[in-house]
């Protein structure tokens, strides 16, 4: 599911806001006890292998498709991207949306359904797998959150949307705070890392160089 841009917020009641973590988007394919994340563009994030075992093994299902975003997070519950991409600390799976369960593909169920059943399989606490809460109707309030509080941005959803993969179609959009202190110098950090994992530290995969 892609998502546009938007450059201000707004409030509907027909959409839900949810905080927008700074992180690697990925999709969890759950099934007999293991799970594999994968980029967007389907390939696998070995770096992470650690955390897709923990997720097959703590979550009770058959299998699953499970969209998120992997991120680290500090002490305060914000996401830290310079943690997470030079590996120090614990890498966490946000949980967003639920495409397939247990042999059934949901795709076509609205979205505050599926997030409905994804609520019932994330496991509480300690979990490295987090449900992703939203707000109804207020954008603008929890835009206003996300600045206050050096977050990245939120996304606003069509509560009553299907998902739609490899689509110019979508119903999310994301609304970023231009203010926010991580995104400085963003593009240069993650070239001289890979520069110098490239000089025998540790190549990162080449989807995990993409600027959002």
């Amino acid at each position: 599911m892609a998502l546009f841009r938007r450059p201000a917020p707004f409030d509907h009641s027909d959409w839900i806001f949810e905080i927008k973590h700074d992180g690697f988007r990925g999709l969890a394919y759950v099934e007999d006890e293991h799970a594999r994340l994968l980029s967007r563009r389907g390939n696998q994030y070995r770096s992470f292998g650690d955390l897709g075992s923990w997720i097959g093994r703590h979550l009770e299902v058959e299998n699953a498709v499970i969209d998120g975003e992997i991120a680290c997070f500090d002490a305060e519950g914000r996401s830290n991207f310079n943690d997470l991409i030079y590996r120090r600390g614990d890498p966490y799976f946000f949980a967003f949306d639920l495409l397939w369960l247990n042999g059934r593909d949901l795709r076509d169920m609205p979205l505050t359904e599926r997030k409905q059943k994804l609520r019932e399989i994330v496991p509480g606490a300690p979990s490295r797998i987090l449900y992703s809460d939203h707000l109804e109707t207020r954008g603008t309030q929890l835009y206003h959150f996300a600045a206050e509080y050096d977050l990245e941005g939120i996304v606003a959803k069509w509560k009553f949307g299907s998902y739609l993969p490899n689509s110019n179609a979508t119903t999310w959009i994301k609304i970023k705070n231009p203010d926010y202190t991580q995104a400085e110098g963003r593009v240069e950090r993650v070239e001289r890392h890979h520069a110098q994992s490239a000089g025998g530290v540790r190549l990162l995969e080449p989807e995990l160089l993409g600027i959002k």
